[in-house]
């Protein structure tokens, strides 16, 4: 793999800011094991945007909590790897996580109410991270509470500090969140949703703002999303996931313009533009599979229109377009488009400095 200009080299391989190499998290239930994420692989460099989609139950936001370390009690990462800058983070004890989350790994959730504790004010929540993580006393803890509320864009900030979640707007409470996660500049944030509970134009602020944050800060972000509208607008790199599995990743442009999944042109397909002329949109039919009982073939051959014998007895590995995008999709095999035999060797993982340097 070509050295990116965001990487760099140890003990002569490349070395990414996060490598996530077949993932496996299940959750253990009466009924059974649930395989959350199933085989999950790719990488992020410094500064790149990930964009990860994909309908309710595909395992978006299980592979962040998985990074993250903070599954549910039934929750367990079965097997694969977990890499930090080189530093393997599965099975790593709690203390070694207690340094790494809110300090070179941070997350915005869906729900800031639900994130925020409705006991604490403002300013403690703020500051409780920057002690932690920091060498800044209580009085240098506050001013850099100060300074993150205001580069948040939160008005009346020594008010605001005062306050209790409850007494702030949903978009506010966001930005707290942002300011919480950035407060001890990690390098890398994920956003889980960060605007489903958001009302239109308060979304359109927050995502602005994670944007801007990022190229002031030169963090990496991976933002997790069921907008493809939000992600053709701000990721450099595409992540399609469907069941637990990627099914589809790239290059924006290439997910785009040249997408090469079913499942993913069934997404495409499925947002309404401005040029439909009174059509119907095309929703994927078919509803999504039990993860209890997953099908011995591709996991969305049972809602394909394109499927074929193959795509029901026999899962496709990763399979090559070009250098920077692939599909899990025997469709290509029969277009021509890619071939099975030797793929394993000579695919690369999709790295999201790839994806910003490509089209540059």
């Amino acid at each position: 793999m070509p050295l990116t200009p965001n990487s760099t080299r140890k003990g002569g391989r490349e070395l990414h800011l996060l490598e996530v190499n077949n993932l496996h998290t299940s959750f253990f239930t009466d009924a059974g094991e649930v395989k959350a994420v199933d085989g999950v692989s790719f990488y992020l460099d410094r500064g790149k945007i990930l964009g990860i989609v994909g309908e309710s139950g595909s395992g978006k936001s299980v592979t962040a909590y998985s990074i993250m370390r903070i599954l549910a009690p039934t929750g367990r990462i079965v097997s694969g790897s977990i890499k930090l800058a080189g530093q393997e983070i599965v099975g790593a004890d709690e203390r070694v996580m207690h340094t790494i989350r809110g300090n070179k790994i941070s997350m915005i959730f869906q729900d800031p109410m639900t994130s925020l504790n409705p006991t604490y004010t403002v300013e403690h929540q703020l500051m409780e991270g920057i002690l932690l993580h920091t060498k800044r006393n209580r009085q240098e803890a506050r001013a850099r509470a100060l300074e993150m509320l205001r580069l948040v864009h939160v008005n009346e900030p020594e008010k605001r500090m005062k306050q209790y979640p409850f007494e702030l707007s949903g978009g506010m409470r966001q930005r707290v969140m942002i300011a919480m996660a950035l407060a001890c500049e990690p390098d890398i944030l994920i956003a889980d949703e960060p605007t489903t509970a958001l009302d239109v134009t308060i979304q359109a602020q927050i995502l602005e703002l994670i944007q801007d944050l990022q190229h002031k800060m030169g963090m990496s972000v991976i933002l997790i999303t069921h907008d493809l509208g939000v992600v053709a607008q701000m990721c450099d790199e595409v992540v399609v996931m469907y069941a637990g599995t990627i099914c589809e990743q790239g290059t924006a442009d290439e997910i785009f313009y040249n997408p090469r999944h079913e499942y993913t042109k069934g997404l495409l397909r499925s947002i309404p533009t401005a040029s439909n002329n009174h059509q119907r949109l095309q929703p994927i039919s078919g509803t999504p599979i039990d993860l209890l009982n997953m099908p011995k073939g591709c996991p969305f051959a049972p809602r394909c229109d394109s499927a074929m014998k193959i795509c029901l007895t026999q899962r496709p590995e990763k399979l090559v377009i070009n250098p920077y995008h692939y599909a899990a999709c025997w469709v290509n095999v029969r277009d021509g488009l890619a071939h099975p035999e030797g793929l394993e060797q000579k695919a690369q993982p999709v790295t999201a400095s790839k994806a910003g340097d490509s089209h540059e």
